[in-house]
């Protein structure tokens, strides 16, 4: 299994409840490695995983998700490109929605929602 790192982030602003990240999604990214062969895309699940782990660092929460909600993949990230993360924290409900975007591109959304206890 490949440790996910995170992408190097070109540019970072929030304000209240929602966070942006520009991030630069490496060439030589480990998870591109037999993703697909002559075609590399980012897994989902890495994406995901960038997700949780900048939004869990902006909005103070522990990594343990209890669910995910209408998580959608719509277009496919290939290395070298730049991708806006955008998270919204739903505080009341201990949810975070987030996309990955370019533009009027839209590659990723969804929301993660925490349990109780996991709010540090």
């Amino acid at each position: 299994m490949i440790k996910s790192v995170l992408p190097p982030v070109l540019a970072h602003y929030f304000e209240g409840d929602e966070a942006h990240w520009q991030l630069q999604v490496p060439v030589d990214y480990p998870a591109f490695a037999g993703h697909f062969p002559g075609y590399p895309v980012l897994p989902g699940v890495v994406q995901l995983d960038w997700a949780i782990r900048f939004g869990c660092q902006q909005f103070g929460y522990q990594t343990a998700v209890a669910q995910l909600e209408v998580l959608k993949f719509q277009q496919l990230i290939q290395p070298g490109m730049q991708v806006l993360l955008s998270i919204q924290h739903l505080a009341e409900k201990r949810k975070l929605q987030f996309s990955f975007s370019a533009g009027e591109q839209r590659f990723a959304s969804g929301r993660i929602a925490f349990a109780l206890q996991e709010r540090t």
